[in-house]
């Protein structure tokens, strides 16, 4: 695996809205300082839902976007997603909570879906995509930065998988809204997941 493309964005306005958006990214042809809070440089606005240490990054993988751009039938450059970093030969449903991504000297840890919004969905210009992303299955990958570092394109990438039992990306979408059993509450919470999900499966 390679990383394939990083991606910045400036405070935008939405169209139609007041309030400025770090949605809208590019890729960059350059190496990007990456630290605790994410690739230096890069714009997040909200940060109530977005950014901190459990979610410095959102990954996608290559393999997802290709499986989007059938499904649409519409390319989807790097940052369509407003994705930090893409990797080539991932496909999202195989990410764990918990899951190491090597980058040169840079470590990612996997923490938590990416959670559609309707920012997401002015974005892509459907004001029910955010339907049709969570039917999909294949969530955006937030990251927590545990070794921080340098990034550039074409950047080897190597995926390490959560020895302990693992709780997958998707997953913990498909959960949202859903019952669970004590079982899988607490198989939920053994894992490394992000903070701002931790209330989804406590109640």
């Amino acid at each position: 695996m390679k990383l394939l493309a990083v991606c910045l964005g400036r405070p935008e306005k939405l169209p139609g809205k007041s309030f400025k958006t770090g949605i809208y990214k590019s890729a960059v042809n350059a190496a990007v300082m990456l630290d605790s809070l994410g690739l230096v440089g890069d714009a997040v606005c909200n940060t109530k839902h977005h950014g901190g240490e459990d979610q410095a990054i959102l990954l996608e993988g290559s393999l997802t976007l290709d499986w989007w751009a059938a499904e649409l039938g519409r390319d989807f450059p790097p940052g369509t997603f407003g994705e930090n970093l893409t990797v080539e030969g991932l496909d999202n449903r195989d990410v764990a909570a918990g899951d190491r991504f090597h980058i040169g000297e840079v470590v990612l840890e996997a923490s938590c879906a990416r959670s559609p919004c309707n920012t997401l969905a002015v974005k892509m210009g459907d004001p029910k995509f955010l339907k049709t992303y969570t039917k999909a299955g294949r969530p955006g990958i937030y990251c927590r930065v545990v070794k921080p570092g340098m990034v550039s394109p074409s950047d080897p990438v190597r995926h390490e998988l959560y020895a302990d039992e693992r709780v997958m990306i998707a997953e913990m979408l498909a959960a949202v809204g859903k019952a669970l059993s004590d079982a899988e509450r607490a198989r939920f919470l053994a894992a490394p997941i992000g903070r701002r999900w931790r209330p989804t499966f406590e109640t």
